[in-house]
């Protein structure tokens, strides 16, 4: 450990308590008003507040797994209301409620222990398995002190890495117990404000058989600050004006997979996209089925008119001036205005209608309006066409919709294209590996309303011959042949006698080529995979896999440091903030002697040694608490690019503040169903949405040097049952539009340092290794310019899940990594190292995957490129 960057001081620091106050506004802005009768907002000042359920004190900040974070705290939604002045009533409940929730603990953890004792691997992830909320019943003198004839009952859900939900009572569904404490609670009170404390979809139909629930409230999963955030949002101190970012369904089996989704068809090792294109309210909107909550949909304490002033073609953008009204008279607030495009079917079918755009308003008091211009570039209303190998423009009529959620919108223009376009001409990427047919649209199912007809007729009509085109590589990283691919030649060989280091490229000495050419094949493949391979380097890789900083999820190299002055840069897990060891303690020689867990889960004690030793001579204990910013989903749900810059902005700071290169975040995956175990780590069903997210909290945590994000997991991570043994088989127009777009808007907008690849296998090749996804698709045709990592472990072979099952098919090959162009193994293995090393230059038929010298530089050279920038080099100068 060359430098220890956490604190010495076990006080709460200046930037612990801004960095709260910053992901508290954040979390109110997410925060999405379902159902509300006129009941809120509360005077919650000295108010007496009946509160119940299971996420009232124990309430969940974000998920499990990779998506804890380890704030000093976290603000439940019993001390929120506190903090707003409420007087809780129901102590003695909420006591009741904790005595329960010890013993289940402590039943749960015994069974764990059990599981510990055969296969601790295997114990690891079954405790972040689906687990049934705790209920206990009511007394009658629980129900007797509230003043307000009000009372609040939080539902929490949970859920994370390495196991889907399950579309059963307790996850899913509501568990009939708390269908009973909901009852017991209606006939006690006038008005029940429902809190879903959650990260995913749930079946919310019993809502609305019980006409005492006045309002629902989806809190989220919202970070260090969420039960003051909820608090902000129940008193109206911030008017709600979150956005749902997916489509609820009134019942599961109203998505399109919903019978075919991981473990549901009894098939955990293919997964067919069958539905294509028609994700979310894709399908909704294109198949006739009513949802319980539309995409977009969001209430507020006041109204908005939203009216559109024009619509122009400019240049290859569409232009729309729009006028928002806030047209209450009490509550000032914001509105997003969402544009949707309907476009022609041709060979090409479509969806009823594509989001193109969207934007928020400013806090408008009552009475008062903004005028906002809000574009987007014709490409967005281009389709791909497998047949042509390019994005094309169909010739008809593209319908523009301006609204505030996906079934409340209104024609604002209609743009008639003369002939069909190429926009731009590709590179098939990724066929099929097998034959599948997939759902087929039709227009008799579409979505419609009573003036539709009536508003596409006197909508204004711009008529237009063609759009402009692009060259193939337009805006693309030209394919060029990088020195790193070159063999020297022998005018231009170094001498032998010339040894270059890291700091003879950055003053401009040397170039990176170089010292890339110097390097051994052994100092390459040390570059190329992460320091958690065995014997004297040995670490866990579960939670955390570095021994530069305690509790971060891995590390680079530090062999060459010595040799080259080559440093290590460190990465962090946590989706929701950094996830670090909130407190450890290091000797003289500074090794760490003992470190938290960087895993909060209640069950670590378990896995990690306790220390309640006191410390030794010369010992020092430091201290790493880091903020909780709400989950991707809540942040998507501002549909605010200012709002996730500040998400990012937070962590890019501590990042700074404790040593930390790259945040392995954000996740961006497609939400295509609700069961999968981490869609609170994915922003959206949509990849507009995703793309846009990303890319803003990416130019957040950038705008500190030396800090970047790594987006993953490119592509296709949808499930999380045998999520690294599992084929995704998915159509090119499918993966263009759906689950590769948001990561290609990332690249284009933001050029994140780092991309993770999934585990999965994607049409027949997993994604570590292929070509196709990590060199052809991100690089050439993107232009992505950063180092591409494995996920952790992705090489290793395969054991019986948690019911004995083994896997179909077998893992990535590292060799096959490297030839792929993913730079980086993660977190390493010592197996690793020996592949690659037998690989270089191999001959056919020695080796799984022969590849060359110059393949093994030109990773290291890409990973030397981003630890060129890092800041230890700046803190040596």
């Amino acid at each position: 450990m060359k430098k220890i960057y956490a604190a010495v001081s076990p006080d709460v620091s200046r930037r612990e308590i801004e960095n709260r106050n910053r992901s508290r506004l954040i979390a109110a802005e997410g925060m999405v008003l379902l159902e509300n009768n006129g009941i809120l907002p509360l005077k919650l000042k000295e108010a007496k507040i009946a509160l119940f359920g299971n996420g009232a004190r124990h309430t969940v900040s974000g998920g499990t797994g990779s998506g804890e974070v380890n704030a000093r705290e976290v603000s439940s939604v019993e001390q929120g209301l506190e903090h707003a002045g409420a007087v809780i009533t129901t102590k003695a409940w909420l006591d009741r409620y904790d005595a329960a929730a010890v013993q289940k603990k402590e039943a749960y953890k015994e069974k764990m222990q059990q599981k510990y004792a055969d296969s601790p691997e295997l114990a690891f992830w079954a405790m972040f398995a689906h687990r049934n909320p705790l209920t206990i019943p009511t007394e009658e003198n629980d129900f007797s002190k509230a003043d307000q004839d009000i009372a609040i009952y939080v539902l929490a859900r949970n859920s994370g890495e390495g196991a889907d939900r399950r579309n059963e009572p307790g996850d899913y569904q509501l568990h009939q117990e708390e269908k009973e404490f909901l009852t017991t609670l209606c006939s006690h009170y006038s008005h029940v404000i429902v809190v879903l404390n959650i990260g995913g979809v749930i079946d919310t139909s019993f809502f609305h058989e019980l006409s005492n629930i006045s309002a629902v409230v989806l809190m989220g999963q919202a970070g260090s600050s969420g039960g003051d955030a909820l608090a902000d949002v129940l008193s109206g101190k911030v008017n709600p004006c979150g956005h749902l970012a997916a489509t609820w369904a009134k019942e599961y089996e109203d998505y399109p997979n919903a019978d075919t989704f991981g473990y549901r068809n009894g098939n955990r090792d293919d997964e067919y996209y069958t539905e294509g294109i028609y994700v979310g309210y894709r399908w909704f909107d294109s198949f006739g089925k009513v949802p319980a909550y539309p995409f977009g949909y969001g209430k507020s304490y006041t109204t908005f008119l939203v009216e559109t002033k024009d619509i122009l073609l400019k240049n290859s953008e569409i232009v729309l001036n729009v006028q928002v009204t806030n047209a209450g008279k009490e509550y000032s607030g914001r509105e997003v205005v969402q544009i949707y495009i309907s476009e022609p079917d041709g060979r090409l079918e479509k969806p009823y209608q594509e989001l193109a755009a969207y934007a928020k308003t400013k806090c408008l008091q009552p009475g008062e309006s903004e005028n906002m211009t809000i574009s987007f570039p014709v490409s967005r209303m281009a389709s791909y066409d497998e047949k042509q190998e390019a994005w094309i423009w169909e010739k008809g009529s593209y319908i523009i919709r301006v609204g505030e959620h996906s079934r409340a919108t209104k024609v604002t223009g209609v743009i008639h294209l003369e002939k069909e376009c190429i926009y731009q001409k590709l590179e098939k990427l990724l066929p099929l590996d097998c034959e599948m047919e997939c759902i087929h649209g039709d227009k008799t199912l579409f979505y419609s309303y009573p003036e539709e007809e009536k508003e596409i007729k006197n909508a204004p009509d711009l008529f237009v011959e063609s759009f402009l085109t692009k060259k193939k590589n337009d805006n693309c990283l030209e394919k060029q042949i990088k020195k790193s691919e070159q063999v020297p030649d022998k005018k231009t060989e170094i001498q032998a006698s010339q040894i270059y280091r890291m700091e003879d490229v950055l003053s401009g000495k040397c170039s990176l080529y170089d010292l890339v050419q110097q390097l051994t094949k052994e100092e390459l493949t040390a570059l190329c995979v992460g320091t958690a391979r065995g014997g004297e380097e040995e670490t866990s890789t579960i939670g955390a896999a570095s021994r530069a900083c305690p509790g971060a999820a891995g590390e680079t190299t530090s062999s060459l440091i010595k040799s080259r002055n080559i440093h290590n840069i460190i990465l962090a897990d946590g989706p929701a903030g950094l996830r670090l060891s909130p407190i450890f303690t290091v000797d003289d020689g500074q090794n760490v002697t003992w470190q938290k867990p960087a895993l909060g889960n209640d069950f670590m004690d378990i896995f990690m040694k306790q220390d309640n030793r006191p410390l030794k001579e010369k010992e020092v204990t430091y201290y790493q608490y880091c903020t909780g910013i709400p989950t991707a989903t809540l942040l998507a749900q501002t549909w605010d690019k200012e709002a996730l810059y500040e998400a990012g902005d937070i962590v890019g700071s501590e990042m700074k503040e404790f040593g930390i290169m790259l945040w392995l975040a954000p996740g961006m995956n497609i939400q295509r169903n609700p069961l999968c175990g981490r869609n609170f780590e994915y922003y959206s069903e949509d990849p507009l949405i995703s793309g846009i997210c990303a890319a803003a909290e990416t130019q957040g945590v950038q705008s500190h040097p030396g800090a970047g994000t790594t987006i993953k997991h490119f592509a296709c991570n949808n499930l999380e049952d045998n999520r690294a043994y599992n084929n995704s088989h998915v159509t090119e127009r499918t993966l263009r539009e759906i689950y590769l777009k948001g990561f290609e808007i990332a690249i284009r907008k933001a050029q994140p340092l780092a991309l993770m690849s999934s585990y999965n296998m994607l049409n027949g090749i997993h994604t570590a290794n292929s070509v196709d996804l990590l060199t052809k698709a991100a690089r050439q045709e993107w232009g992505f310019e950063g180092l591409i990592m494995t996920d952790w472990g992705t090489t290793a072979e395969p054991k019986p899940d948690l019911e004995g099952r083994m896997p179909l098919y077998g893992p990535s090959n590292a060799a096959a990594c490297i030839k792929a162009g993913n730079d980086l193994l993660m977190p390493g293995s010592k197996e690793d190292v020996e592949e690659i090393l037998a690989s270089v230059d191999a001959e056919e038929g020695t080796v799984k995957y022969p590849i060359t010298l110059e393949e093994l530089r030109g990773c290291a050279e890409r990973i030397l490129r981003i630890i060129a920038k890092s800041n230890t080099y700046t803190e040596e100068s």
